[in-house]
């Protein structure tokens, strides 16, 4: 069942299912707490408090936000941990993966750890070499660079077919819910204003994370020439110890998505020990 919470001038929409210590599901841009629809499930089953959370401006939340940076992520994030009685483990793909990143750093009372799916929590550079040599990474980026300038749904539906290289069984159907929410007013734009914020903010609070990390990387993600090399860099970022990588082999930038059962398998033993240290 859908719940909201009022933050400021807008509503943040998420659902709870489970019971046991909290966990927070935390999606990418142009997306919904629906790419989390094959794990949450399971995690609640595993004996925790699963809330799946739509970011600010995506899914049933609220549109017209002042900001859509990591950072306004992070705060929206801590309220929901506050609300529903923390300490959590926040699970963030992509933008929310910088944003979980910013909201352990400054509330490590409320976040006991974090897992980033394919995250964008490092400041980024154009990765010319990368682009000649990885025709996957190239195309990505044209359909990425599209939807950002023209605000272009059918762009963003093809950086998905790269992005999501192993379909799952309902896929047409989700993709045409994706479109259908973009097409909403309000909601392209806020994508659009998600992919022009930097995650230099992110990137600013690794050194000040003082809970586990476990990034986990797709190796076909076209978001990255080298995927592996943007999680290592992300592990060496964080206080010594504190991170460690998984790649999974094939899966791309939604890995929850194509290879829930993977993302289960590293997640629950994390969660264990995550816990049990808290």
């Amino acid at each position: 069942m859908t719940e909201h919470l009022q933050i400021g001038g807008g509503t943040i929409a998420y659902e709870v299912t489970g019971e046991g210590p909290l966990v927070v599901l935390a999606h990418g841009m142009g997306d919904s707490r629906r790419s989390y629809r094959f794990v949450a499930p399971t995690l609640a089953a595993a004996g925790y408090r699963v809330a799946g959370v739509d970011l600010r401006g995506c899914g049933e939340s609220s549109v017209g936000w002042n900001g859509y940076s990591r950072t306004d992520i992070a705060g929206d994030l801590l309220a929901l941990v506050r609300h529903l009685g923390g300490p959590a483990v926040i699970v963030g793909q992509s933008i929310s993966g910088g944003a979980a990143t910013i909201a352990a750093a400054g509330a490590p009372d409320l976040v006991s750890g974090v897992v980033e799916l394919a995250p964008f929590t490092r400041r980024q550079s154009i990765d010319l070499a990368g682009l000649l040599r990885v025709r996957r990474h190239r195309r990505g980026m044209v359909h990425l660079a599209l939807t950002a300038v023209l605000g272009s749904v059918p762009n963003w539906s093809k950086y998905l077919d790269l992005a999501v290289p192993a379909k799952p069984a309902d896929w047409d159907a989700e993709l045409a819910r994706i479109e259908a929410g973009l097409r909403e007013p309000g909601r392209m734009q806020v994508l659009q204003a998600m992919g022009k914020s930097a995650p230099t903010d992110a990137g600013e609070q690794l050194g000040n994370v003082r809970c586990p990390v476990l990034v986990v990387e797709g190796s076909a993600d076209p978001d990255w020439a080298d995927p592996r090399a943007e999680g290592e860099r992300i592990v060496a970022d964080l206080p010594a110890g504190l991170g460690e990588l998984a790649v999974i082999e094939g899966a791309g930038h939604y890995p929850h998505t194509e290879t829930p059962e993977r993302v289960v398998d590293l997640v629950l033993p994390f969660l264990t020990r995550t816990l049990a240290r808290a």
